[in-house]
């Protein structure tokens, strides 16, 4: 019996070994196709985390506090150690390397949920549905945040999965898995806030699988409550993170650079809502289909995430044990009232207003798709044979992306129609900034184009910018004053000092792109 768990044992990390090889070839493979071609800072976003996490060290006033604010701070601190590296952080690639590990803890945490409940094949068509998605294996080269949520998300349902089957019979292994789901948990509180929603109901689902039993034994108990108060610890740093830096606890919620300010100040007279605000079943109509796009486009954009949804419902009817992984599906209503409510907008070509904006967070759903596609497998595998039910649904997914495939990435489209413009204007503005002194210091607005800085290879403790005050804000005051060259674009605040103190400053230089993006390179002349 020992002698047969050991070779059980052996063949489950022999899958394991194999999974983590397969991801890691794909992740790799991805990062060097879309390094090569130009993509991997394509997204303002990415461009805006790596510079966050570099003004940490790099920066005229470097301070943990340079982390700021709505964005949470996991995956900055997580891209540190790499882009401390000048290459590594001026191509991008530093900043990729967190987004890639976590793709391949992804990968393997789907593998190990399903196989917690289900067969090894299952796991691993789930496992590779997870890991194949046209739209992840992008992001997951990139330094956007998906792919480190998504793993964070996945690991903290395996050890919830784990935790609901052990709690009635080995009460201290549930604990362990419950305090490993908490640290998960918190972990990805601390990349995306679709965790905070997730927080209180995964927490009312522990007190659900506790409730179940005649008495709860102690170590359950321990377990729950370092369950909550890790959760809780967790967000109450953040608020007091916020207070110390901003004077205000809800700066990430209220602040100008939050989701509903920035909506704000984008409405139009001509477009004073966007499709869905206070609308759930729109915002649920919009969720779901782009949430399809992710996954197929065309006639095959709906057949993973349709199998995937008769496997719940079939799941669901016909098995309790399933109930642990119907919290895959969470996003869709933490979407759904994101868009309704929370001024959060999604805008795909296919539906008004017919253009790319936020495509990405239809990547949420693909665990839930991907576990209960292998459901569906498992089910079909018990009524036909197993070889016959794989085909089946290897055919079901090489239909589905290759269709993404066929007509590119809709994450990556996105990227290219938002982003081209910008990184082509950063490319031509980083050249001229590569034609000034080497000890020259500069005086920009980094908000929208620190790229061009990093383009440039211009380290930021020789640029005063937004994020370092005081300094910047007596540099409003007296431009001339305060930098070698200062770089002004259209409307911003270092354009409106120049307009009000231009005593002192003469253009040397002006950098226009065809879409309207410009900016002036002025030098101080002053004595």
């Amino acid at each position: 019996m020992a002698a047969s768990a050991i070779e059980t044992d052996r063949s489950e990390r022999w899958h394991y070994l194999s999974l983590s090889a397969v991801a890691v070839l794909l992740s790799t493979t991805a990062l060097a196709y879309y390094y090569h071609s130009g993509a991997i800072l394509l997204y303002g976003d990415a461009v805006a985390h790596i510079n966050i996490a570099r003004r940490v060290f790099d920066s005229r006033t470097p301070a943990w506090f340079q982390l700021g604010t709505v964005w949470l701070p996991l995956p900055h601190l997580l891209q540190i150690p790499f882009i401390s590296n000048d290459w590594l952080w001026r191509s991008g690639v530093g900043a990729s390397l967190p987004s890639m590990l976590a793709y391949i803890a992804g990968t393997l945490g789907v593998f190990r949920l399903v196989r917690g409940l289900a067969s090894r094949g299952a796991a691993w068509i789930a496992a590779l549905i997870y890991a194949l998605n046209p739209n992840l294996l992008y992001l997951e080269a990139t330094a956007m945040g998906e792919a480190l949520y998504l793993a964070l998300f996945v690991w903290t349902l395996v050890f919830f999965s784990e935790f609901a089957r052990e709690a009635r019979e080995q009460p201290q292994r549930a604990r362990g898995s419950l305090e490993k789901c908490g640290l998960a948990l918190s972990a990805s509180m601390l990349v995306r806030y679709d965790a905070w929603f997730f927080a209180p109901v995964l927490s009312l689902a522990v007190l659900m699988v506790a409730e179940k039993q005649s008495m709860v034994p102690g170590p359950i108990r321990r377990g729950i409550v370092n369950f909550l108060l890790l959760g809780s610890l967790t967000a109450a740093l953040w608020l007091a993170y916020n207070r110390a830096a901003y004077g205000n606890a809800l700066e990430f919620a209220t602040g100008p650079y939050s989701a509903h300010a920035i909506q704000e100040r984008s409405r139009t007279p001509t477009f004073p809502s966007y499709p869905g605000e206070g609308s759930p079943r729109t915002a649920a109509l919009y969720f779901l289909k782009v949430s399809r796009l992710n996954l197929g486009q065309g006639p095959a954009a709906s057949l993973l995430f349709m199998v995937a949804f008769v496997a719940l419902l079939s799941a669901v009817y016909f098995s309790r044990k399933f109930l642990p992984w119907t919290l895959l599906w969470i996003p869709v209503v933490f979407y759904t009232l994101s868009i309704s409510w929370g001024s959060v907008p999604i805008y795909f070509p296919d539906w008004y207003p017919f253009s790319y904006y936020n495509v990405r967070y239809g990547l949420q759903t693909l665990p839930a798709v991907a576990v209960f596609v292998g459901v569906g497998y498992e089910f079909l595998s018990k009524v036909i044979p197993a070889r016959l039910a794989a085909l089946g649904t290897a055919a079901l997914v090489i239909a589905s992306y290759g269709s993404v495939w066929r007509n590119i990435p809709i994450c990556l489209r996105e990227a290219e129609a938002n982003g081209r413009a910008r990184m082509e204007f950063d490319h031509r503005l980083a050249s001229e900034l590569g034609k000034l002194p080497a000890s020259a210091t500069l005086m920009m607005d980094c908000g929208a184009h620190s790229g061009a800085i990093q383009d440039a290879g211009i380290h930021f403790r020789r640029v005063l910018r937004e994020s370092n005050p005081p300094y910047w804000e007596i540099a409003l005051t007296q431009p001339a004053q305060s930098a070698d060259y200062i770089i002004a674009f259209p409307g911003d605040d270092v354009s409106r000092a120049v307009h009000l103190f231009p005593a002192g400053l003469e253009p040397v230089a002006r950098v226009d792109a065809p879409q309207g993006l410009r900016a002036v390179i002025y030098r101080s002349v002053h004595e």
